[in-house]
């Protein structure tokens, strides 16, 4: 099964749950007690519609996924309901967003369908996005770490 013409929807559904059972490994080993059932995964298929809010009491980390390979992955903590729900839609909205970042990679201007002008466009059509939500309990080094550990395992390609 295909979503968004971006290939089998097992990869990167199964790829993200894989992580994420890696991940509570890690947060244990670093004392931070996490059960799997502590996070709340949302896989949102192309197209999408992005999140309206950041779930009262949730912190996320979120990633984008377009052609078997990520594109972005970032976190948003308590006060950062805009980098939830738009900012990585709109080029210059804020510090390294998706938008920007493809805006700026010459390879997008062979991508059938991209217009750099309105890059948020491309992105809710064409990417599948998934959102990773925690309790605030658990706190922001956490939050970082899930971000990070996804950073190295899954590769992104607009991640320095």
């Amino acid at each position: 099964m295909a979503s968004g013409g971006v290939g089998p929807v097992t990869d990167w559904h199964t790829e993200v749950e894989k992580a994420i059972k890696d991940f509570v490994a890690v947060a244990n080993l670093a004392h931070s007690p996490l059960r799997q059932n502590e996070l709340v995964v949302e896989f949102l298929e192309a197209p999408h519609t992005p999140p309206k809010s950041l779930p009262k009491g949730k912190m996320a980390v979120y990633g984008f996924w377009y052609g078997g390979k990520w594109l972005k992955i970032g976190m948003a903590g308590l006060n950062s309901q805009a980098r939830y729900t738009s900012q990585h839609y709109n080029p210059g909205s804020a510090p390294s967003t998706l938008a920007s970042s493809l805006a700026q990679d010459p390879r997008m201007s062979r991508t059938q369908g991209f217009d750099r002008s309105v890059p948020g466009n491309w992105i809710k059509q064409q990417t599948n996005r998934v959102n990773i939500l925690m309790s605030s309990r658990h706190g922001k080094v956490l939050l970082a770490l899930l971000e990070a550990f996804l950073h190295v395992r899954l590769k992104p390609r607009y991640e320095k």
